[in-house]
């Protein structure tokens, strides 16, 4: 069988790691072992950061939150405010209820008399 070299094949593949390294510093632009190191990292890096906005977002949300229930007539804390909703079957997520919070007060107003109603 005949003896088949990866020119090509080997430097389309280097190409594409060095093109995506494009705007790293010194030899992570260069240098194709650095470079595919720092390709990887990235993407873990990636991957983390995916995970970790959702956690960021469901913070705000809860902070947007917390912060509309202290100017409320009857200030309750964001926990009892979240029970009172389970208990009175009111499905809206944390992130549309912060959007009520900052946008619609008076809408977030009413959603707050109704939950806290006994």
């Amino acid at each position: 069988m005949p003896r088949v070299k990866t020119g090509v094949v080997r430097r389309t593949a280097h190409k594409k790691v060095l093109t995506a390294n494009k705007g790293y510093r010194m030899t992570k632009r260069k240098l194709y072992k650095v470079a595919k190191e720092a390709y990887l990292h990235a993407g873990q890096y990636a991957y983390n950061s995916r995970r970790i906005k959702k956690r960021d977002f469901r913070t705000l949300w809860i902070g947007r939150i917390t912060a509309a229930l202290k100017l409320q007539e009857n200030p309750v804390s964001y926990s009892k405010f979240i029970k009172a909703m389970g208990d009175k079957k009111v499905t809206l997520n944390r992130k549309s209820l912060s959007e009520l919070a900052v946008k619609l007060p008076e809408v977030f107003s009413a959603v707050f008399k109704f939950t806290t109603s006994k």
